[in-house]
């Protein structure tokens, strides 16, 4: 995928939508910005760490301390139950289990789920278990949540109601947000949307 003259800032608590067509980048984009694919040219800053100055080791380091994830397939481990599913992120980081299970609580909690810790992610429907692959994503208060598709696998009343979390989540945290979408409706929420084209990113208003 070959990028060229792109340029994107994301303010804390901003959320930005990108659209585009199948195979436009989107999900290139957003590897990149994670450290997960490489690049030739260019600069990637979160928080004022340069992504290019980093080996493999420390962009691990850096997607454990500043980044929070949101995939449309979930990603949520059967076998464990809600309340460790949330606090993984915090697990591998060695944080002091006391602070994990607060931390774990409270993000449960904040995504409507908090009397069902000790439930199995199996028993969940679909809308549940995005609700806690976005308390995961956040609770390691990251600051920069990227959202891939969140709610492809979803009804769109669900959808709805999850896209209507993650916002708030993203505002609340103070993270900077970027979701990648096909759906106009999904990207409704945001406080930007913009189209990325073989030319870069623009408003996606724009004439």
């Amino acid at each position: 995928m070959l990028f060229r003259d792109l340029s994107l800032n994301v303010a804390p608590g901003e959320l930005v939508a990108i659209i585009g067509e199948s195979g436009s980048g989107k999900s290139t984009l957003l590897n990149m910005a994670a450290g997960l694919d490489t690049y030739d040219s260019g600069q990637i800053l979160i928080g004022g760490e340069d992504l290019a100055l980093m080996d493999d080791r420390g962009l691990t380091d850096l997607r454990r301390r500043r980044i929070g994830f949101v995939f449309q397939a979930f990603h949520i481990l059967p076998y464990l139950t809600l309340r460790r599913n949330v606090a993984l992120p915090l697990a591998l980081a060695t944080v002091d289990p006391r602070d994990i299970a607060a931390r774990a609580e409270a993000m449960l909690d904040a995504v409507g789920l908090g009397a069902r810790g000790d439930d199995y992610a199996r028993d969940l429907s679909g809308g549940e278990l995005q609700r806690i692959a976005i308390a995961r994503a956040l609770i390691h208060k990251p600051s920069l949540i990227l959202a891939d598709e969140p709610t492809g696998n979803l009804d769109s009343e669900t959808a709805t109601r999850v896209l209507n979390l993650f916002a708030d989540s993203v505002r609340k945290s103070a993270s900077a947000g970027v979701l990648v979408t096909h759906s106009a409706a999904a990207a409704a929420i945001a406080d930007r949307t913009l189209m990325l084209t073989a030319t870069g990113l623009s408003p996606a208003d724009a004439s």
